[in-house]
């Protein structure tokens, strides 16, 4: 079980825009990460395939996933502003972690990370660790 999750700014940025974006519907996104000594260290965003938003859901068919084991979880919004994660949320806990963007989307306080019994898991936003990736699309 993790002890504490790291996010790349970039990612929590991500997180935050595509929860933003989608408001009033829900969005959804797969993270990919790596896991040392019980920190999940997340560094990258996808959008799943064939996903589907809507108010008060958001969800993406697990069998169009190609194999990933640097899949870490799933983070999705609640333009509701709630927090916590629902109870359906936690009958779809995908991967190890759950992070969720509440409503107003606008500081990384409204990140919360959550474990498949749905109990907070403490993270933090780090630097970057290879800021120069997103030049090989330039």
């Amino acid at each position: 079980m993790a002890r504490v999750v790291q996010f790349e700014q970039s990612v929590a940025d991500s997180v935050l825009s595509a929860a933003l974006g989608a408001y009033p519907n829900e969005a959804i996104l797969l993270l990919r990460g790596k896991v040392e000594k019980g920190v999940i260290i997340v560094n990258e965003v996808l959008i799943p395939p064939l996903a589907t938003h809507g108010r008060g859901f958001s969800d993406f068919r697990g069998i169009m996933l190609p194999m990933d084991l640097r899949l870490v979880g799933v983070a999705h919004s609640h333009p509701s502003g709630a927090l916590r994660p629902s109870l359906p949320d936690l009958n779809h806990f995908y991967g190890r972690i759950m992070v969720i963007a509440a409503y107003p989307f606008e500081t990384y306080n409204n990140i919360g990370v959550f474990n498949s019994h749905g109990e907070r898991v403490p993270h933090e936003i780090i630097p970057d660790q290879n800021p120069s990736k997103d030049d090989k699309f330039l």
